[in-house]
């Protein structure tokens, strides 16, 4: 566990990618096993101890600690884990036993239960200084937040051991932590990992963004970018698995998907649920926020399942039956792609279909009129380009129709986390509900973290400060005097915000230092943009 936790404590400090990168490849060498797999699976996200909640630490830490001095410790320093490090009574019930290694503090985090996790946990803290704490905590809870994505952790594997990420990759999803397999081909030069057999997620190619580029139609096809959610669907074996772009499993979510597939494969596509009687969108397919009422559910209801059925609208076949098609270009991918979609139920796949163009200022011109909300621009794919994983200069491009503005009103902010845990970074904002200058309401409309340089940052955060009105927890309301430029995908209606309404990924586009609060939009303005 010591170096684990001196491992997380240097990853803190550290901002180089490169740095970072040989930290963690160190430590995967010189660790033996199965330590080392348990870090690359904390570093990647993969562990879980559903016993152990940040309330549970919480609690242990108002019986020790006066609870004011806990809530205004937490709210100066924007992160539990750290503040537990720190203010954890040392010697606390008088524990000497020696410092428990990451296997097994990783075995005891997982026997716990909701009712065994209080009494156990602060004999576990009691072995560990600050720095095991911290780790010690971070790993309990699942929150690591320290500036190390799953992406990273896994190019770190790749280096340690001079293999390819890409072959890390290809079994990563197959196997389990603590990766003994993974580590026994990588670095005992043993046989790969045996993934055959098993229905696993391969990482999608990634496009650019497109940016003053124009491409010659004649080398790229253009296709509608939908706005769903990316997914991967598998079946080997007669089992099928359903895989978000990040790789997580997301078959339970999604039932009707699990048995539509007639033959083995591999298929890319966007899930998207079906337009019904709230507003059924281009292409058959409902906007975004219908599809958003069934993310994340464990059990899905079957009135949910009937008013917003579930499907793919395809964009590729990296395997068919035997044939991995990921080396052929994009022109034999296609072909094979709409032979396949004729043996596929209608009801639960369907084409992502080519958009026709005279050449790149016509596609301009067919781009500026799409502003249904099941589409959310355009992709260009190159005609002879491999399905490889992650993004290649000049392979695929996203070309996104430019963004909705509107103007609202700051009213609200929280501390970030991570290396912003120290800054009120994270804003909430508003729309005005009728006339200002009468005396109407500012309603939320939406909340943003990111849009601004860090510059703007310290002087957001010297503002809220300044003109803070009242605290709730860790939110500050502040005095309105100022206006954001906030530009969304979308907005949609919702019965969760007090507005009626709600956006779809807002961002700050422009702080509006000179803009008098009583010229912020309103409601009605907003409304206006709902196409549900």
């Amino acid at each position: 566990m010591k170096a684990f936790a001196a491992l997380l404590d240097t990853l803190v400090y550290t901002t180089s990618r490169n740095r970072k990168l040989d930290l963690i490849a160190t430590y995967l060498r010189e660790t033996p096993d199965p330590d080392r797999g348990w870090a690359l699976a904390a570093l990647t996200g993969e562990l879980d101890f559903p016993a152990v909640k940040s309330s549970t630490v919480r609690n242990l830490m108002k019986d020790r600690v006066d609870p004011v001095l806990w809530t205004l410790s937490r709210d100066f320093v924007g992160d539990t884990a750290e503040t537990v490090s720190l203010l954890w009574p040392e010697g606390d019930e008088g524990s000497s036993e020696d410092p428990p290694t990451l296997s097994e503090t990783v075995d005891l985090l997982a026997s716990l239960n909701r009712n065994t996790a209080p009494k156990q946990l602060p004999g576990l803290l009691n072995q560990l200084d600050a720095n095991g704490r911290f780790a010690l905590i971070k790993l309990a809870t699942g929150g690591m937040r320290i500036g190390i994505s799953a992406r990273l952790a896994k190019t770190a594997f790749a280096r340690a051991f001079d293999v390819s990420v890409e072959d890390v990759e290809e079994y990563w999803h197959a196997l389990t932590p603590p990766y003994a397999d993974l580590f026994a081909w990588a670095a005992d030069g043993g046989d790969p990992p045996d993934v055959a057999g098993t229905p696993r997620f391969r990482p999608f190619m990634l496009a650019h963004p497109l940016e003053e580029t124009k491409v010659d139609l004649a080398d790229y096809a253009a296709e509608w970018k939908w706005d769903g959610i990316r997914v991967q669907i598998v079946r080997v074996g007669g089992e099928t698995r359903l895989y978000s772009r990040s790789g997580d499993d997301i078959s339970t979510t999604f039932p009707e998907l699990l048995d539509v597939l007639p033959m083995d494969g591999a298929l890319d596509g966007e899930l998207l649920v079906r337009g019904n009687a709230q507003g059924g969108e281009a292409g058959g397919a409902a906007s975004f926020n219908a599809l958003q009422q069934r993310l994340g559910r464990k059990t899905v209801s079957k009135k949910m399942l009937a008013e917003a059925p579930a499907f793919v609208r395809l964009y590729d076949v990296l395997i068919i039956e035997d044939s991995d098609l990921r080396e052929q270009p994009w022109n034999a991918r296609r072909k094979a792609l709409e032979v396949l979609i004729t043996q596929l139920p209608s009801s639960h796949f369907d084409l992502s279909h080519v958009v026709e163009a005279r050449d790149f200022d016509h596609l301009a011109e067919i781009r500026e009129g799409a502003r249904e909300d099941a589409i959310e621009g355009l992709m260009l794919k190159r005609r002879d380009s491999p399905y490889i994983a992650g993004r290649k200069v000049g392979f695929w491009y996203k070309w996104k129709r430019d963004p909705l503005l509107i103007d609202c009103v700051l009213m609200y902010a929280q501390r970030g986390s991570g290396k912003r845990s120290s800054f009120y970074s994270d804003y909430t904002f508003g729309c005005w509900d009728g006339d200002p200058d009468k005396g109407a309401e500012l309603l939320p409309v939406g909340k943003a973290y990111s849009g601004f340089t860090d510059a703007e940052l310290k002087k957001l955060d010297k503002l809220v400060r300044q003109t803070t009105l009242n605290r709730f927890g860790p939110v500050r309301e502040v005095e309105r005097t100022l206006v954001f430029e906030v530009a969304f995908d979308s907005v949609h209606t919702s019965k969760r915000h007090k507005s009626g309404l709600a956006m779809r990924f807002p961002r700050i586009h422009r702080i509006r230092w000179d803009k008098p609060v009583h010229e912020g939009d309103r409601i009605e303005t907003l409304r206006a943009l709902v196409r549900d």
